[in-house]
């Protein structure tokens, strides 16, 4: 084998089949961050001209190496195209033998292991280079060992054929669905800082397709980087943009009908098969009537390689136009300006990790010293004074007191003076209906707003749901029964604040939990609402997604940390998400705390010694019961979603209370007397 090697690389090229093939000598792969390059003229290529019909074929190498996943290996051909042939691939296995990159291989890069011997189709086609360019001049292999000072390797030999059977540029006509295409001009694209890029954004419009020679919608600069924490380690990689001028400076514009801003997301969603679940978090939030970060499904180019499909996205971010708190710059220092609006997040501290402060209260598991970091979103810690720093930890010290100390229920000195528990109760749900293994501890968003414009705690916007809704195959997250908030692994440095277990002590959050469950489960989280979401949004998607996983072949492959079993096809994929879903809220609705009663029955809580009547009311309401006689009793109104509305310190039993103020809907009368507390619920109508 190794002589008929030499004997064919000494006497090339060689015209056989009217294939010619020409080889290149190899050296040693640098081990030192820098990247090796091994040239390789092609002279008296005839025809010379490279297109569809006769042009390069396939590229073979021969690579010695104990650690093949830390390399990555390029094809450059005379005009300056660059192919990249494979990267990061081959986990802990050794050598590339007779390896051949080739279009027309049955099997992907990505679906093979090390040691990698026979054809494969590379990363990215090499039909690419079979643009019209003449094929004669230097061709370059380049290769770059990504973690340096571990292995060294040696490249011993390298060829590249062409013929009458060339590679094609990936299959693209047209898609449905926007098309974002990027140019970084030659550039890698790196973790931090963005680097300039030419962008454009081609959309004719609902119900028309997109072709990349239609006119863009957007047409200028932007900054890219590479964005998120493990998924960086993932092929498929995710970017964050901002929109620039020719300056590099940030300009604010609309893109794919979203609000103007400069900052967007690029999401691969790479372990997500469905492609659909960050999409489901936030239309969920949505759907509850808070911000959410609005969306669209596109197909990306990267340099004219296709990439796949993408969740275009709006970056969290304190704007009139996404989460509306108030501004708050440098000079803002004292009085009500001081109190917001202010955006915080537990989170990894890799990534967009920044500054912070230990929170005074650990998490309910800390036998490992685990405690909970809060970190600054906006003002950004470059940005943020002194000032501002001690004011909002000063505020969520005072929630936590509050939440933590004995009075922690009490409507008036309780968590509720710091917090509104109705953004509470929805984060909860949306975390415990999806299952989300990062829940409460990672990726957990909340905001507080200036105190003149409300002023207080609200958790949100949701973010990053990728390995939700059955997408993960450890913390017992393949079991659609169990608790989130519950999470316990004492291992695990991110931890649950113990915000949750506390408030679920409390009847009132249990009982207005209930109830928006209930009035939920009835409306967008049926079953019926859930999977026609699904389902019509996955035949949106229905032709990307094809050209996605020709792209990424990852369908029935696992990738970290897809439960088992692994559907075979995107159409198993949506049924596998489908089926979990429905055993999900099958199990939520056995186990959801509270008491929500039968609406406009006048039959009060088990727990309620009084009743309402008339119920439904129009105009006064009574309550009538065991109080009767009762002193000293104060009487309050809640709205449905748990916030009090009216303190009755007049209040006696028997005595009408004037609902005409009221607009139609559910409520709560929430009596207490002594140490006795007792809630009942009742419908307010403006038909008698």
């Amino acid at each position: 084998m190794k002589l008929r090697l030499i004997i064919w690389l000494i006497f090339a090229p060689v015209l056989l089949a009217n294939a010619q093939t020409y080889s290149g000598l190899g050296g040693e792969i640098p081990d030192d961050g820098t990247t090796g390059t091994y040239s390789l003229q092609v002279t008296g290529l005839s025809p010379a001209f490279l297109d569809t019909t006769y042009g390069l074929e396939s590229v073979m190498v021969n690579i010695f190496h104990p650690y093949v996943e830390e390399l990555r290996m390029e094809l450059i051909s005379p005009d300056g195209n660059i192919i990249l042939l494979t990267e990061h691939l081959g986990y802990n296995g050794q050598n590339f033998l007779n390896t051949v990159f080739s279009d027309q291989a049955e099997t992907s890069i990505y679906n093979g292991s090390a040691p990698y011997t026979g054809a494969f189709r590379p990363l990215e086609n090499v039909g690419y280079v079979n643009n019209g360019q003449d094929g004669n001049g230097l061709w370059q292999l380049r290769i770059l060992d990504e973690s340096p000072g571990v292995n060294s390797g040696t490249l011993t030999q390298w060829a590249i054929t062409f013929g009458a059977a060339p590679g094609k540029p990936f299959p693209f006509d047209s898609s449905n669905l926007p098309l974002v295409l990027i140019d970084t001009y030659g550039q890698r694209i790196p973790d931090d800082p963005k680097i300039p890029v030419g962008m454009k954004i081609i959309d004719n419009g609902e119900g028309r397709y997109n072709h990349l020679s239609d006119m863009p919608v957007y047409d200028y600069y932007a900054g890219i980087e590479l964005r998120g924490s493990s998924s960086q380690s993932f092929l498929k990689k995710s970017y964050g943009l901002e929109t620039w001028d020719i300056e590099n400076n940030s300009i604010d514009t609309s893109l794919l009908g979203m609000p103007v801003e400069s900052d967007w997301i690029l999401n691969a969603s790479f372990s997500d098969k469905t492609l659909l679940r960050n999409a489901m978090a936030y239309q969920t939030w949505m759907n509850m009537d808070h911000y959410a970060t609005r969306y669209r499904f596109v197909e990306v180019f990267l340099n004219n390689r296709y990439k796949g499909v993408y969740l275009f996205s709006e970056k969290i971010k304190r704007d009139k136009n996404r989460l509306n708190i108030a501004k708050l710059t440098e000079e803002m220092n004292s009085g009500d300006q001081l109190t917001g609006g202010y955006i915080l997040k537990i989170d990894k501290w890799t990534g967009s990790g920044g500054d912070g402060w230990v929170s005074d209260y650990p998490p309910p598991v800390n036998t490992g010293g685990q405690y909970i970091f809060f970190q600054y979103e906006y003002p950004k810690q470059e940005d943020i004074t002194d000032q501002q720093k001690e004011y909002i930890r000063d505020y969520v010290n005072l929630f936590e007191s509050a939440l933590a100390g004995p009075w922690f229920a009490d409507t008036s000195i309780g968590f509720r003076k710091y917090a509104e528990p109705e953004s509470f109760r929805d984060y909860f749900i949306v975390n415990e209906f999806s299952k989300n293994v990062d829940a409460y501890r990672i990726s957990t968003f909340f905001h507080k707003q200036r105190e003149s414009l409300g002023g207080k705690l609200r958790m949100g916007p949701v973010w990053d749901y990728d390995l939700a809704w059955h997408n993960a195959d450890y913390y017992g997250n393949e079991s659609p029964a169990g608790w989130e908030y519950q999470f316990a692994e004492e291992w695990d440095d991110l931890q649950v604040p113990f915000w949750w277990q506390r408030m679920l002590e409390d009847t009132l959050f249990n009982n207005c939990l209930k109830c928006r469950w209930t009035e939920l489960r009835a409306g967008f989280l049926s079953n019926d609402a859930v999977f026609n979401w699904i389902d019509s949004t996955a035949q949106t998607l229905d032709a990307a997604q094809e050209r996605n996983f020709i792209c990424w072949p990852i369908l029935g492959v696992y990738v970290w940390p897809n439960p088992s079993p692994l559907p075979e096809t995107y159409a198993g994929e949506i049924s596998s998400l489908k089926e979990w879903t429905a055993e999900r809220l099958s199990w939520l609705d056995n186990n959801m705390p509270g008491n929500c009663w039968s609406l406009g029955t006048g039959e009060p809580a088990p727990s309620a010694l009084f009743r309402v009547y008339p119920n439904p009311a129009t105009d006064f309401i009574v309550a009538e019961g065991p109080l009767s006689g009762a002193e000293e009793s104060i009487a309050e109104l809640f709205d449905l979603p748990g916030k009090r509305l009216k303190v009755i310190h007049d209040f006696s039993p028997g005595k009408p209370i004037d609902v005409r103020w009221l607009q139609p809907g559910y409520y709560f009368l929430r009596i207490r007397t002594g140490y006795s507390v007792s809630t009942c619920r009742f419908t307010k109508t403006n038909t008698p």
